[in-house]
């Protein structure tokens, strides 16, 4: 009879409970529970997080599931709240310096980057104004060269990027590039739509997807090589006002407006788009963080304008005990 030595050549490994990191197709023997155990694939799921401090739709995120970061949007009012996620419940830290919603944001918890964006209190007037945080407290930086609101960010925040929006009188097709002092302007945007579109992936690799002309949402998307866009596959359904985090090869989009409000989640490995599970709210506006495998939405308006968190963990190598039949 052929053994597993035989076929693999190697014993099956006994481990005091399960491995650490489990890798799909991996066999071992758990001598606490006394089972033959296998790495097996795990679907992708939504589980609820701790709600936000404070209800809000069109904020900046930045950072990852253990290491989130919100500030600004709108709740009542024009907000400049900032909380931090870590992986249970959100923290109220310092504010941002002007409060404001539809900014871009990018960067982990402790190095932000927020842009752009509507302020109060007259008129809703749009902003130039950029400013970093540091962990603890914002600090104003160089501003953009174009005032807009309704945009995108991605990146960190030594390199970041900010593409579309509206300015005072028209869709943007701008991009600019930030190092870490000063913008400098990229290439345009292909697509006229590029308002409410949902960036994920890095200033030289990143991908921008839907959009939202005049009463109306797209399915286009374009991916920026630090350079130049490019358009590529369309997303399975048009759709703005949405979530979006992630890298170019393993990002994932959801919920907003498609048209009416949905909570359908697509991921995109690159080059295709796939239907993941719902997000449990169909809502417009949420802000979304992290990557394909850990991923953070929240808030959005429903309506009514909601404090509610979501946790992606996407498709994995989970244990499972090994049965016959």
């Amino acid at each position: 009879m052929a053994t597993y030595k035989g076929i693999r050549g190697v014993t099956i490994p006994t481990v005091d409970g399960d491995p650490g990191t489990i890798q799909l197709g991996e066999l071992w023997y758990n001598s606490s529970t006394r089972a033959l155990r296998v790495g097996q694939t795990t679907a992708a799921a939504w589980a609820s997080g701790g709600n936000l401090n404070t209800a809000r739709h069109s904020s900046m995120g930045a950072g990852n599931q253990t290491a989130g970061l919100a500030a600004g949007g709108l709740g009542g009012d024009w907000l400049d709240d900032t909380e931090t996620y870590d992986g249970t419940s959100w923290t109220e830290v310092n504010d941002l310096n002007q409060q404001r919603g539809y900014l871009g944001g990018c960067g982990t918890q402790t190095a932000a980057l927020a842009a752009g964006g509507h302020y109060h209190p007259v008129n809703n007037p749009t902003t130039t104004l950029s400013e970093e945080f540091n962990g603890t407290s914002w600090t104003e930086g160089n501003n953009l060269n174009e005032a807009r609101y309704a945009l995108q960010g991605c990146g960190l925040q030594t390199a970041g990027l900010i593409a579309g929006g509206i300015t005072t009188t028209a869709v943007s097709a701008k991009t600019e590039e930030y190092d870490g002092s000063s913008w400098t302007e990229g290439g345009d945007m292909n697509n006229t739509a590029n308002m409410y579109r949902a960036p994920f992936g890095t200033q030289t690799a990143s991908v921008a997807s839907g959009g939202a002309p005049p009463d109306a949402a797209t399915a286009n998307v374009e991916e920026y090589d630090g350079s130049s866009w490019t358009e590529v596959t369309n997303l399975p359904a048009a759709r703005s006002n949405h979530f979006s985090f992630g890298i170019l090869t393993a990002g994932v989009v959801g919920t907003g407006y498609s048209p009416g409000r949905v909570n359908t989640v697509f991921t995109y490995d690159g080059t295709n788009w796939a239907s993941a599970p719902n997000y449990p709210l169909s809502g417009r506006n949420l802000t979304g963080t992290g990557t394909q495998a850990l991923g953070l939405a929240w808030g959005g308006n429903t309506p009514p304008i909601v404090a509610t968190t979501g946790e992606f963990i996407g498709e994995h190598a989970a244990a499972a005990t090994v049965t016959s039949s």
